[in-house]
């Protein structure tokens, strides 16, 4: 089986099923089915809203988001598809802290479900340090789907990375 690096960790029926689709030529098919247009969220400003959103149904009380922003420094196919940053500063005798999303800059056109799912696993970061169980509990309470859309977000980089961009 060719390499599917963006889903190493997954039982090999879904790989096998994945290079079937790639084989047939039918990935695009499958993910345009599935997920037809791109959202609407493509300023910083929007993300920043639609962060905030999420932030305050879902963690009322966690530390504030200082900044959120779509960031085209980060490679999605050698490093993530965002980051969540906690910065402390001493200011004066005060110690004080922000926290910060930055997601690739690819997503600004891809499908809501995919942006939903980025932003939901960067959040969570700011309660759950490490990917353990505690972090997928808070992922899939945010989002019922997460697991889903993060196998098909994974597929959507297979096809970016063989085929070229995708356009919803």
């Amino acid at each position: 089986m060719k390499s599917l690096k963006y889903l190493e960790h997954y039982p090999s029926h879904i790989k096998t099923q994945v290079q079937q689709l790639i084989s047939d030529k039918k990935l695009d098919k499958y993910l345009l089915k599935n997920y037809p247009k791109s959202h609407d969220i493509k300023s910083d400003k929007a993300l920043y809203d639609y962060t905030i959103d999420l932030k305050n149904n879902f963690l009322k009380k966690s530390l504030p988001l200082s900044k959120v922003i779509y960031d085209g420094k980060i490679n999605v196919i050698n490093d993530a598809l965002g980051l969540h940053t906690f910065i402390s500063r001493v200011q004066g005798g005060k110690l004080k802290s922000k926290n910060e999303i930055r997601v690739a800059s690819m997503f600004k056109n891809c499908p809501e479900e995919f942006l939903r799912m980025i932003i939901v696993h960067e959040l969570s970061h700011i309660k759950e340090k490490s990917h353990d169980k505690a972090f997928y509990k808070l992922c899939t309470y945010m989002e019922p789907s997460y697991h889903q859309y993060e196998l098909d977000l994974r597929i959507y980089l297979t096809y970016v990375d063989k085929f070229g961009k995708l356009y919803f």
